[in-house]
C-alpha cells in the first residue's frame, strides 16, 4: 500500500465529469478547454483529451505544458506577458489572449505576424463570486478591458474576446442573467468576432445542473452572433475526482482532542487557508469529535472539525475530498514536509503510483 500522504485521482469519477462535458459539446457546439491553473496533472491528460478540445493557460509554462502534454487547441492568456515570454508563447499557442489593450499594442503585431490570432480579455463589470478575493469584477480590477468603446477601437486587431466572470457558479439562472447583461453591453461588438470565450467557474457538471438548458443557451448565443463559443472548465472537469489520503500521526488534547495527520493545509490544500474553508472529509460522521490538523508549525494549519464513528488512533486513515482543483498546482515545500505522491485509480480499480517526491526534489527546488 502506498505510504501517505498522497493525492488519489479516481478515473471513474473523472469520467463522469468528462461524459457531461462531451454531452455539452455535442449539444451546444461549444468547445471546452481545460484550465491548467486549476488542474495540470498530466498523468491523466491522455484520458481527458478524449472529451476536451485543448487547454487554456495563465503563463508561459502552462502554455508549453498544454502544448506538450495535452495537445489540441492551446490558448495562451496571461495577466501580463513579458518580452522574453513571447518566443515560447508563439511557438506553443494557437491563440494569444491579451489582458489589456496596452499589451495588445505591445505584442499584437508580433503575434499576428506569426499567423496566430489575437484575443482580448473583456471585463463586463459584473460577476458571480462568493469571495471578493476571487471576484474578477471587484472594484479597480486589473483583469480585462471594461470600456466597450475602447474594445470597439481594436476590433480590427483581434479575432475574439474572453469574458471570465464566474466563480463556482452553480446556478443556470444566475449565468443566464450575467450573459444577458454582457449581451446588452457588448453585443454590438460580438458579431464582428470569430470566437468568444465565456471562461470557467461554471459548475455545469454538478449533480442537479440543467445541462441541456445550459447547452441550448450557449448554442443560441453562438448562432445569434455567429461565433465559436469556448468554455474553460477547471473544477467542473475534475470536481469530486480526487482525494488527499492522510494518516494520523498523533492525538493531543488541550481542551479538545486534536488529531495531527501527515499532511498540511498550507502545503497540500492551500485554498483551505486562503479562503478560510474547512476540508470535506470522506466518510460518515459519528459521536467522537476531533479537530484534524496538519503537521506544520503554522498554528492555523487545520483541516476542520469532524465526527468519527470510533475513537481515532495513530495510524488511522483520513481522506479529504475535492483534492484535485487548485491543490496539486499549489502544493509546496513549507516546513520541508513530505510532498504527497500522486496516485491514479484506474478504471479497473488498480492503483498506479505515477509520481513520488523525495528529499532530492526538495533540495532541487531551492539553492
Amino acid at each position: 500500500m502506498q505510504k501517505t500522504p498522497y493525492y488519489l485521482i479516481d478515473k471513474a469519477a473523472l469520467r463522469a465529469n468528462l461524459d457531461k462535458i462531451t454531452r455539452l459539446r455535442e449539444r451546444s457546439g461549444a468547445k471546452c478547454l481545460l484550465a491548467l491553473k486549476c488542474f495540470a496533472t498530466w498523468a491523466v491528460f491522455d484520458f481527458m483529451r478524449e472529451s476536451m478540445d485543448g487547454t487554456t493557460s495563465s503563463s508561459l509554462y502552462e502554455v508549453q505544458l498544454g502544448r506538450e502534454k495535452f495537445g489540441g487547441e492551446t490558448h495562451a492568456y496571461s495577466v501580463a506577458w513579458a518580452d522574453d515570454d513571447m518566443p515560447g508563447v508563439i511557438a506553443a499557442a494557437d491563440k494569444v489572449i491579451f489582458n489589456s489593450i496596452s499589451q495588445l499594442e505591445r505584442f499584437g503585431a508580433q503575434v499576428s505576424e506569426a499567423g496566430i490570432p489575437c484575443g482580448l480579455r473583456v471585463n463586463p463589470g459584473i460577476s458571480h463570486s462568493g469571495f471578493e478575493l476571487a471576484d474578477p469584477a471587484r472594484p479597480f480590477s486589473r483583469l480585462g478591458e471594461a470600456d466597450p468603446d475602447r474594445v470597439a477601437a481594436v476590433l480590427d486587431r483581434i479575432s475574439g474576446v474572453m469574458f471570465h466572470n464566474n466563480c463556482e457558479n452553480a446556478s443556470l439562472e444566475v449565468f443566464e442573467r450575467l450573459l444577458t447583461q454582457i449581451e446588452q453591453r457588448f453585443g454590438h461588438l460580438l458579431s464582428h468576432l470569430a470566437w468568444v470565450s465565456l471562461g470557467g467557474g461554471i459548475h455545469f457538471t454538478g449533480a442537479d445542473y440543467p445541462l441541456d438548458a445550459f447547452a441550448d443557451r450557449l448554442r443560441e448565443f453562438s448562432e445569434r452572433y455567429g461565433v465559436q463559443v469556448y468554455l474553460e472548465p477547471g473544477e467542473a472537469a475534475i470536481t469530486g475526482a480526487a482525494t488527499l489520503e492522510t494518516s494520523v500521526l498523533d492525538i493531543v488534547e488541550n481542551g479538545r482532542r486534536v488529531a495531527i495527520v501527515d499532511s498540511s493545509t498550507e502545503a497540500h490544500m492551500l485554498d483551505l487557508l486562503i479562503y478560510r474553508l474547512n476540508a470535506r472529509r470522506v466518510g460518515d460522521g459519528g459521536p467522537h469529535d476531533y479537530i484534524v490538523a496538519g503537521k506544520t508549525c503554522l498554528a492555523g494549519d487545520i483541516f476542520g472539525e469532524f465526527g468519527f464513528a470510533e475513537p481515532l488512533k495513530v495510524g488511522d486513515r483520513i481522506s479529504f475530498a475535492d483534492a484535485a482543483g487548485y491543490t496539486m498546482v499549489k502544493k509546496n515545500w513549507f516546513n520541508g514536509i513530505a510532498m504527497p505522491a500522486i496516485v491514479v485509480k484506474q478504471l479497473d480499480g488498480q492503483l498506479e503510483v505515477v509520481r513520488t517526491f523525495s528529499y532530492a526534489d526538495y533540495v532541487a527546488s531551492l539553492s
